[in-house]
């Protein structure tokens, strides 16, 4: 811990980040570090407790949600969703990955529950964003940073619906699409909204006071400003209107809206590492929490998220290991990054959580300079 102290403190001292919190937990033992400052040139010190808003590291809590409606039996993985999700009853693929939006075929096959959770749904960005499907894409599927951004759950979704295709369903792993619409499919499922669903199935069972898809007034004073990268990588403000985040945003985002904290991050990673089991009590099933944390692609469709995955694996709303590509790639290692500058993952053969918040925006899909020093480090 005190060279993390000293390789955060270094970060934070050049500038490229105002502040940082750490947190690894082996077993029962778990130390943190906060270093810097919650605003840049702000007098409030980083904090266990600072709250961060944590982009795609939201996509695992989504998966969850939906696993735990599986378990009920309410839903079944091989169950198309246009059941729950008659928009998407008769989707048209394009007929190659590079034709034109207006030359498509219909889809060989409905859109199921486990397409979604696998983020293969034929929605998604692959590694090449130039792509004239991708591109339409673009013009639906927002920036998940900026919670105010997207209209209300049905016209995203009628919005989506006419956008073709890139892949037919289930045939390759594509990002960020597929974690949206298990949100919509949660809440369509149960008939509750998906922050409620989630308060309740998985934030208070576990103890997740601090997540939400706000932050409210009380915990204002906890919440860590958010820059992105400027001139000479000095960080410059990137938060939208001031209230963005003081309210539930009209469509809650299963794959990027959440505010949390490193700790309860934590009490999530140990409910996978039981085995679904949160003070005693199933909350998910042994066999959904292996399905979400096994790889469920074939090497072909690694490939197309190369861009992504750098070469490793993908379970149910999180990346898993399958190389020894560098010192952290565990094989069953299993979580993710957010945009935002967060990481958190969890290695099941040892009982390890290593968990990274900052609140400097990523710039595209690779992993910092930073993260991957404390991967090293927390290897």
């Amino acid at each position: 811990m005190t060279a993390l102290h000293a390789m955060l403190h270094g970060y934070v001292e050049s500038g490229v980040v105002p502040g940082a919190v750490a947190l690894v937990a082996r077993g029962d033992d778990v130390e943190s570090v906060a270093v810097g400052h919650r605003h840049v040139g702000g007098p409030a010190p980083m904090t266990r407790d600072s709250l961060f808003r944590i982009a795609s590291l939201t996509k695992p809590v989504t998966a969850a949600g939906v696993l735990t409606l599986v378990d009920e039996g309410r839903i079944a993985l091989e169950d198309p969703v246009e059941r729950w999700l008659p928009e998407l009853a008769q989707p048209v693929v394009v007929r190659t990955p590079s034709a034109a939006v207006d030359d498509v075929v219909p889809a060989r096959r409905p859109i199921t529950v486990e397409d979604l959770l696998s983020s293969r749904t034929g929605w998604g960005f692959p590694s090449d964003f130039a792509l004239p499907a991708v591109t339409a894409l673009f013009q639906v599927q927002k920036d998940g940073r900026a919670p105010q951004a997207y209209p209300a759950p049905d016209d995203w979704l009628a919005e989506l619906a006419r956008v073709p295709l890139l892949y037919q369903p289930g045939e390759a792993w594509l990002y960020g699409t597929s974690s949206d619409l298990q949100g919509v499919l949660i809440a369509r499922v149960s008939g509750r909204t998906l922050p409620e669903f989630l308060a309740e199935r998985i934030f208070e069972p576990l103890g997740m006071r601090d997540t939400a898809f706000e932050a409210p007034a009380a915990k204002r004073d906890r919440f860590t400003s958010y820059y992105r990268p400027g001139t000479g990588g000095v960080p410059e403000p990137a938060d939208g209107p001031d209230g963005d985040w003081s309210r539930v945003p009209a469509f809650p985002s299963g794959q990027g809206g959440l505010v949390s904290t490193a700790d309860d991050w934590l009490r999530f990673a140990r409910m996978l590492l039981a085995g679904g089991e949160a003070h005693g009590r199933p909350l998910l099933s042994a066999a959904s929490v292996s399905r979400m944390t096994s790889d469920q692609l074939s090497a072909g469709q690694r490939e197309i998220g190369r861009l992504f995955l750098e070469g490793q694996g993908w379970g149910y709303g999180g990346q898993v290991d399958i190389n020894r590509a560098e010192p952290w790639n565990v094989p069953g290692r299993y979580g993710w990054v957010g945009g935002t500058g967060t990481t958190a993952h969890l290695v099941p053969a040892t009982g390890t959580v290593a968990i990274l918040l900052t609140q400097v925006a990523m710039t595209g899909p690779t992993p910092t300079a930073l993260m991957r020093d404390f991967w090293r480090i927390t290897a």
